[in-house]
């Protein structure tokens, strides 16, 4: 599914993450976001940004808490590979 929201939407940065962190989750939403509702909580999503996710709920009074952010682990590919080019004298 597709989350859009609009750019002015309040975002509680409940962890302190970096400014450029919640500028990134702001431009996404504005954008429309590919999210992932979470099946045990209600308004709650993983929303995907290419290489980074993140973890936000949606509060009653439309505000975004943003609740984690996360780099995403590299295929197992790319790291066997690179792994390999280390291991080469």
């Amino acid at each position: 599914m597709t989350l859009k929201l609009n750019g002015n939407t309040g975002i509680d940065n409940l962890r302190n993450y970096p400014t450029e962190i919640v500028e990134k989750l702001r431009a996404l939403l504005a954008s429309g976001a590919r999210a992932y509702p979470d099946p045990t909580r209600k308004q709650f999503y993983d929303l995907e940004n290419g290489s980074r996710m993140f973890y936000i709920h949606i509060s009653p009074t439309g505000n975004v808490w943003l609740l984690a952010s996360w780099m995403k682990a590299a295929p197992a590919v790319a790291q066997s590979r690179s792994a390999l080019a280390e291991a080469r004298p």
